[in-house]
């Protein structure tokens, strides 16, 4: 039988966190299973939590400290964790971030920029600097190098998620870059796609009213936790966990996908538009 893994507490709150946890939970004496039953999270989930590498949610904090009896200590404890912010993203990003590598699935919908995970290192230095020009070199670096590391999820030897995006027709029409940083924008989207790591539909610029015109969406499905929808505005953002909210979201999304093109033709689109910048004419 293979030893188990201590937990080293020093290394940081929320491994200081979660070797309490087991530590209240072995004290117990109850197993993984036991401690999440009459949750809607699984044992995985917090076998990850107690290593150190996922945060406690306040649901789940709650249901821990009403089974352990521990008077709430998990619950006041894990706002903490969620403050053990990694640098170079928005302190409100910090539940997707971590989110996002335990999704079964991400599907997004972004009208006006391309979405962060598919973004090329000048895509996301142009759109960083067009947030916050009086930034320092330096800052803008911490922010750009933060971003780009989120493209290691498509990078990974083992299962990733299954990724869809919705991008509107604009964002190969009127690009942000220089035509050939356009050019590798949108090779990188067609490369992610022919390696079958995600699926890419494009919303057509006339296609009229349709779902979620005012909103940029994402949608995360897990196989150990509920799901999360997140959206986001300039300098907020807002993780969504409510049941019925999250269901809207899900309808919303399935329509804008109906009215969308199909995979195939939105991938010859991406490419063609790729194939115009490379030659410096414009898409059209």
């Amino acid at each position: 039988m293979a030893r188990r893994k201590d937990i080293d507490g020093s290394a940081g709150v929320p491994t200081f966190y979660g070797k309490e946890l087991r530590y209240q939970r072995e004290l117990a004496g109850l197993t993984l299973q036991q401690l999440v039953e009459g949750s809607f999270y699984g044992q995985s989930h917090l076998s990850e939590i107690e290593r150190g590498e996922r945060r406690m949610p306040a649901e789940l904090a709650e249901h821990v400290d009403r089974v352990l009896k521990t008077d709430g200590f998990f619950q006041r404890c894990c706002e903490d964790v969620r403050k053990a912010r990694r640098t170079g993203h928005a302190e409100y990003f910090e539940r997707v971030l971590e989110a996002e590598k335990y999704a079964e699935s991400i599907e997004e919908w972004s009208p006006t920029v391309v979405p962060g995970l598919l973004q090329t290192e000048p895509y996301t230095r142009a759109v960083v600097q067009a947030a916050q020009p009086l930034a320092s070199e330096a800052e803008v670096d911490e922010k750009v190098n933060a971003s780009t590391a989120r493209a290691c999820l498509f990078e990974r030897d083992h299962k990733t998620p299954e990724y869809w995006a919705i991008l509107h027709e604009s964002l190969l029409r009127h690009p942000i870059l220089p035509s050939e940083d356009a050019a590798d924008q949108l090779d990188r989207i067609s490369a992610l796609t022919r390696s079958r790591r995600i699926v890419p539909q494009i919303l057509p610029w006339n296609c009229g009213p349709h779902p979620l015109m005012p909103s940029t969406v994402m949608i995360m499905a897990f196989p150990d936790a509920p799901p999360l929808v997140y959206t986001e505005a300039q300098y907020s953002g807002d993780t969504i966990d409510d049941p019925a909210l999250v269901k809207k979201y899900r309808k919303a999304y399935d329509r804008l996908r109906a009215v969308a093109l199909p995979p195939e033709a939105s991938l010859a689109m991406i490419e063609e538009a790729a194939e115009d910048y490379r030659n410096g004419k414009q898409p059209h």
